[in-house]
């Protein structure tokens, strides 16, 4: 069983919320994007740490790009710096963004052509990322592509959290959530500007 957490963005809240639904037994991919723009990065990394062997990493992008001046100690930094960009568990490949790196942003829109060489040369039957904060599943170049979602600052119409459980989608509600900005209709139409 494996949990996917992607996103987090320093939100303890949205974090227990989700651990408090993940199954003891479950496997936790930490998607990347960990600690970067949220009021609590340091207790978020720390959290998921204290989890041990259970918790598998993937650097995204802010985990690449982040420093000292975000609230975290070098060794925490340096942490984050050195997670790997990619981890397959079986055939299903985790990603930050793409297979390719960790900055292309696609969306449920972007047209399968256009995208299809990230895909084809993928030696996994599922890919799971993350990166544009909103949950999505799609076929591309043969692969099931399945974005997780963000738990800490999800682009959708429903406060919360978004993640997944064996590859299914999944959303906990929390207290204070905040009202997703910007919307997932204005996320969309800004990623397909910029996107692939």
């Amino acid at each position: 069983m494996v949990a996917t957490l992607y996103d987090i963005h320093g939100n303890l809240a949205a974090l227990e919320a989700v651990l408090a639904e993940v199954p003891d037994d479950a496997t936790i991919v930490v998607g990347g994007d960990i600690c970067f723009a949220g009021e609590q990065p340091a207790e978020v990394l720390e959290r998921l740490r204290a989890l041990g062997e259970r918790v598998v990493w993937v650097r995204g992008n802010t985990d690449r790009e982040i420093t000292t001046e975000s609230h975290l100690s070098g060794e925490q930094v340096a942490f984050l710096h050195g997670l790997p960009p990619t981890v397959q568990i079986d055939r299903v490949l985790y990603c930050h963004a793409t297979p390719r790196n960790d900055m292309d942003i696609f969306t449920v829109d972007t047209p399968a052509e256009r995208i299809a060489f990230l895909f084809e040369d993928v030696d996994a039957d599922v890919v799971v990322c993350g990166h544009t904060h909103m949950q999505f599943e799609r076929t591309i170049a043969g692969k099931r592509v399945i974005n997780s979602g963000s738990v800490g600052k999800p682009f959708e119409a429903k406060p919360g959290a978004y993640w997944t459980l064996d590859l299914v989608q999944r959303f906990t509600p929390y207290d204070g959530a905040p009202v997703p900005n910007p919307s997932r209709a204005a996320a969309l139409a800004e990623f397909t500007r910029i996107g692939l």
